[in-house]
């Protein structure tokens, strides 16, 4: 949908590239690349830079995959404490499992999970036993003592030295997580002091796709990153160590910076030499050389700060972030300029969710959805008895886009009514309206009886990378069903009752 401003084809040709120079360079036998972000389904990247592929850093590594084997950290205290990917809703244990299994599809090399900052605990060790079952090596890391102010303690066998080598053998090493906070610079460290007291040389890089280092610090890209990490509080800066050693502005953030001087004296210590002389240098990352249109990247990212806000908003009526995260999204938005009624699916849901309550007292908690479709026309479905607001969008959505009459049915009224009755009698819900995954079954079922049905199926598709908004928080499940049809949504901070268990 819309412009395109990125070059995908020239990040994969550039990045594997420099990736392989870096290997290379000083006859070092290895790289140990630190992936920060996602190495897979990096939706954050696809929205802020229209054109990029959200696996693009998976099919570098596919492309490098005979020089390349994974480690995979997550840190014990995250499955201790069941620690969440929101974009999925899974723990982060399951995400690792996930990783794997989507590693394997792309044909590369899985050398081991590592537990970080081991402790022992019953969910943990039974993580790790899964894992040993089914054929998965497993390494416990610990925490690393002296770090980060007494480096001669840490870089010694009572420091990184109590952490067990990593067995590897191809010249790229690629150490990612789950998440941040997860222990890949630890590991990418522990296991450079090993390769150097077993007398080989080796190398440590980092692959952070955000901040884009050669863009401005107020470029919307880059704030867009603020945005999504606004609950770390994370902050882009000018790299004061790259200005002072080249003259040259970069950006990077504050906790890159902070860390930067604790990592060059580690690494100093580990090899005898200062390679980098400040945090970009650390850094692999091409993004910003692809970029092909800075117009059409920029009001993507101001799209991505609304949205951010919007989801902040949401997470703190739920009560996942603080205040000072929820106000900091709300500077980062104003710091473009923007409003929510710039994201152009908001106005016209709230419009008509207003219209419909001043109709009638019956439509007093009536819920609407908007949603943008790829030529820009804009649809709106509402809550009844018979379903909620998401899916009578969706209905609505695929009905315009083979250009039926709103007013035509394609789901039997049977099928409905058959679909309620087992959600009440059978399945004993409190609600009988047909959600998101009901609405879809129910069209799929119909597609067999009725034409139109059908030719509404086959639509489906078109609604991946749609944008929509509604003015009631949806249930999980609803969300988790527009996400994966591919559907970017925001919600209100408004429940649909005022019940505490089931709203």
């Amino acid at each position: 949908m819309g412009k395109i401003g990125f070059d995908a084809e020239k990040y994969l040709e550039e990045q594997s590239k420099y990736i392989l120079e870096r290997i290379n360079h000083k006859n070092s036998e290895r790289l140990y690349l630190e992936f920060g972000g996602k190495l897979v389904h990096d939706k954050h990247a696809m929205r802020v830079l229209p054109g990029f592929d959200e696996n693009a850093k998976i099919k570098l590594l596919e492309k490098m995959k005979d020089q390349a084997e994974i480690i995979i950290c997550i840190y014990s205290g995250d499955i201790i404490n069941s620690k969440t990917r929101q974009d999925f809703g899974i723990t982060y244990d399951l995400e690792v499992l996930r990783l794997i299994d989507i590693y394997r599809k792309y044909h590369l090399t899985i050398n081991s999970v590592v537990v970080t900052r081991y402790e022992p605990s019953p969910q943990v060790d039974q993580f790790i036993n899964r894992l040993a079952r089914r054929g998965i090596k497993t390494y416990k890391h610990f925490f690393t003592k002296g770090y980060p102010t007494d480096v001669d303690t840490i870089v010694s066998e009572e420091g990184y030295g109590k952490n067990p080598y990593i067995e590897v053998t191809k010249p790229l090493v690629v150490v990612t997580a789950p998440g941040g906070g997860s222990g890949k610079l630890a590991t990418c460290l522990s296991q450079l002091y090993h390769e150097y007291k077993l007398g080989r040389k080796a190398r440590y890089a980092k692959f952070e796709t955000f901040p884009v280092w050669n863009l401005p610090l107020k470029h919307p890209v880059n704030i867009a990153y603020e945005a999504a990490t606004a609950d770390l509080r994370d902050v882009n800066m000018i790299d004061s160590f790259h200005l002072d050693a080249y003259g040259e502005k970069a950006v990077n953030y504050n906790r890159d910076l902070e860390i930067f001087p604790v990592i060059k004296r580690i690494i100093e210590e580990i090899t005898g030499e200062s390679e980098y002389q400040s945090p970009t240098d650390m850094g692999v990352n091409r993004v910003g050389f692809c970029i092909t249109d800075d117009e059409v990247v920029q009001e993507a990212a101001i799209q991505e700060i609304i949205r951010r806000f919007m989801i902040a908003k949401v997470a703190y009526k739920k009560g996942k972030i603080d205040e000072k995260s929820l106000e900091r999204s709300e500077l980062l938005m104003k710091d473009v300029n923007a409003t929510e009624l710039d994201r152009k699916v908001v106005a016209p849901a709230r419009d008509y969710a207003e219209y419909k309550r001043n109709c009638s007292d019956k439509y007093l908690n009536v819920v609407v959805m908007a949603l943008e479709l790829p030529d820009g026309t804009i649809v709106t479905g509402r809550s009844s008895r018979r379903m909620v607001a998401a899916g009578a969008c969706i209905l609505n959505a695929v009905k315009k886009l083979e250009g039926l009459p709103d007013e035509m049915y394609v789901i039997s009224p049977d099928v409905f009514s058959n679909i309620q009755k087992l959600k009440v009698d059978v399945l004993h819900h409190d609600r009988s309206s047909l959600n998101v995954d009901d609405i879809l079954t129910a069209l799929s079922i119909s597609a067999d009886m009725n034409e139109y049905a059908n030719r509404t199926v086959r639509q489906l598709y078109k609604l991946n990378g749609c944008k929509a908004h509604c003015t009631a928080i949806l249930s999980d499940n609803d969300e988790q069903s527009l996400r994966s049809m591919g559907i970017d949504v925001t919600c209100d901070p408004e429940y649909v009752t005022t019940n505490l268990y089931l709203g």
